[in-house]
């Protein structure tokens, strides 16, 4: 127990192995238009992660040159297309509305249309049709059973 506890004081007295990237912008709106470009911005290594998060090598890359491109002087759209250009639409949380990506932005409306109509039928099929009243031989025949099932009884 002992051993289990100075062990676990030993790792938490490490340091933590996370790196902190700090930046120095010109401006304050720089340093807005950063943040919110690598939140957009996914990391061409990772799977679900942006490249404000990732601590992947190429996202650090990416941060340092997304920083460069703002004190630059370039806008969003001027550093959103140069990293389409170099990875590809993969790169970007929020594709734009093309042909290549219809089906990625129409996808989630046609499932809920489907999903809608399939619940429709499936109610319509269990309602059913409207109750037909029983002619005089069914109501003779109904009462002589249920006639039977009480003297069973």
């Amino acid at each position: 127990m002992r051993l289990c506890l100075t062990v676990l004081l030993m790792l938490l007295a490490l340091p933590s192995a996370a790196v902190i990237e700090t930046y120095e912008f010109s401006a304050p709106e720089l340093e807005v238009r950063y943040r919110s470009l690598s939140q957009e911005l996914r990391c061409p290594k990772c799977q679900n992660q942006n490249i404000a998060d990732s601590n992947a090598p190429i996202s650090k890359d990416l941060r340092r040159l997304l920083y460069q491109q703002l004190e630059a002087g370039a806008t969003d759209q001027e550093i959103l297309e140069d990293m389409v250009r170099r990875y590809g639409e993969f790169v970007r949380y929020r594709p734009d509305f093309d042909r290549n990506t219809v089906l990625l932005w129409l996808a989630p409306l046609l499932f809920l249309a489907l999903g809608g109509a399939l619940a429709a039928v499936v109610l319509r099929r269990a309602r059913g049709g409207p109750t037909q009243a029983l002619d005089s031989d069914e109501r003779a025949r109904l009462d002589a059973l249920l006639a039977d099932k009480d003297r069973a009884q």
